[in-house]
């Protein structure tokens, strides 16, 4: 009997019955995961000696999971997927790792990722690309591409994501679960390597609402060793998935969603935007009233440069640590500055050094009004434009990306000029710290499409309530990939 693609709760419930071991549950997820790296090169560690453990009355004591490799883990390899990092030890865990471990979950393998968190497509980490579970010769996208092959593979019911940009939720959309990143600061970013600070996000990826919330409920407190962490322990989001959603207010944005801007859309395309409007008819159908509200297209077509630049420039600032002296493989050269060239030339890949560049260029005091400040003051018009909608609406409901996920060689993909706000829009939620869920949302192409929620800062429970509710007008919650090659 197979164990894994069941839900935290039934799996629980198991054990306390006594109708499986949590020894077994590891062996099982060991096992699926030497499986699924053959297949899709999802993990930098699979860890074989990883036991089993008592089960106490917390919904995750005994249960696998798998974590980024961009989370410190105590004596455990964390590299970030990243050469510079490729035999780095930490000696000590992130605060949610910590949580965790106090809760009596078993991580069983580190999930592979973009370098850094960098890329978006699960093709930039230091061991190769991550493949959708699906279909082979397609992207997970990314940064937490190891991880949504692995939870939709049914190595475990989930694993840890970081989120940026999209990073947790743009691969849950392409793999077919469920991808959900807190407001800013609910989980502890402390031993979570830093990408750009002021956008980065601890989640998680799952298969389902409810499990995703018992997770985030486990992950989440003020932890002192983060200065942005906040107290949410009045904050019980598996309790607040009740499905009842009569009267809650959503709204999507028109020039997003509009059929009549994409003039040379594929048929995926136009299919997914199908499957989007469906969900509203859903939506309504559950009580919700759904309208259709406008924003300025000059600032939806700024936003995608907008994230380049800030990001780039707080990775530029945050990864000057990197220099293969305190830690890392050391470079070769005559001098210490030599040694920092070597390293830092041989260490990162190509796509990283070009964002270094940007984020330099974008920093030198001669460009910082052109170009850094004024993506500042452009985050800020995008943010305040969200927040004027939250004032209206519970949340803010769009489709995720232009339809399923992308071929690994691209040559295949056929991408309308008009679709950058459609396939970014996923950032804003990282500009405000915005709580924001992904949930699977039918198919297109035999592949996964999914649908974005995403509220005002501190509602987590009314996003992860109507997400739950619209989850169970689907039939897609706890699915399980199957190629479709």
């Amino acid at each position: 009997m197979k164990y894994m693609n069941k839900s935290i709760e039934e799996l629980h419930e198991m054990l306390i019955k006594g109708e499986v071991t949590s020894d077994e549950l590891v062996r099982e997820s060991l096992e699926l995961s030497h499986e699924v790296q053959k297949k899709c090169n999802a993990f930098v560690t699979i860890l074989d000696d990883a036991k089993g453990c008592e089960v106490t009355d917390n919904l995750l004591s005994g249960i696998p999971y798998g974590v980024k490799d961009n989370y410190s883990t105590k004596d455990i390899l964390s590299t970030g997927s990243s050469n510079t990092l490729k035999d780095y030890v930490p000696f000590f865990n992130a605060t949610a790792v910590e949580h965790l471990n106090t809760a009596g979950a078993i991580k069983v393998n580190k999930t592979a990722m973009d370098e850094f968190g960098m890329g978006g497509t699960g093709t930039t980490g230091h061991t190769g690309i991550q493949k959708n579970p699906w279909d082979t010769t397609r992207l997970c996208a990314g940064s937490s591409s190891g991880s949504a092959a692995a939870v939709a593979s049914g190595v475990y019911p989930y694993a840890l994501g970081s989120d940026t940009g999209d990073s947790i939720r743009k691969p849950a959309a392409y793999c077919g679960i469920v991808g959900y990143k807190p407001t800013y600061g609910m989980i502890s970013r402390y031993g979570l390597f830093a990408f750009a600070s002021s956008l980065d996000h601890c989640g998680v990826l799952a298969r389902s609402v409810r499990d995703a919330a018992i997770v985030v409920d486990t992950m989440k407190g003020l932890d002192i060793n983060d200065m942005t962490s906040w107290d949410s322990s009045n904050v019980h989001l598996r309790s607040a998935c009740t499905g009842e959603v009569k009267g809650k207010k959503l709204c999507y944005i028109k020039e997003i969603v509009d059929k009549e801007r994409y003039k040379n859309a594929s048929q995926e395309l136009l299919d997914h935007l199908d499957n989007f409007y469906k969900t509203v008819e859903n939506a309504r159908e559950l009580g919700m009233t759904v309208d259709e509200v406008s924003v300025d297209e000059a600032i939806l077509k700024a936003q995608p440069s907008v994230y380049v630049v800030i990001s780039c420039a707080e990775a530029t600032s945050n990864m000057s640590n990197l220099t293969g002296i305190s830690f890392g493989p050391r470079g070769e050269g005559d001098n210490y500055i030599d040694m920092m060239k070597d390293h830092r030339t041989k260490g990162f890949s190509p796509l990283i050094k070009r964002r270094f560049v940007i984020g330099s260029y974008v920093l030198q005091k001669e460009n910082q009004e052109r170009y850094f400040k004024n993506a500042q003051r452009v985050r800020r018009l995008l943010v305040d434009r969200w927040k004027e909608m939250f004032k209206d609406y519970d949340a803010i409901i769009l489709p995720v990306g232009s339809g399923p996920a992308k071929h690994i060689d691209g040559s295949k993909d056929i991408l309308d000029e008009n679709t950058a706000a459609l396939e970014e829009h996923l950032q804003v939620g990282n500009f405000g710290g915005f709580p924001s869920i992904t949930i699977p949302n039918g198919f297109v192409s035999g592949l996964p499409v999914g649908v974005n929620i995403t509220g005002n800062c501190y509602d987590d429970e009314n996003v992860l309530n109507i997400a739950y509710a619209l989850e169970s007008t689907m039939e897609y919650k706890g699915q399980i990939a199957k190629e479709v090659k």
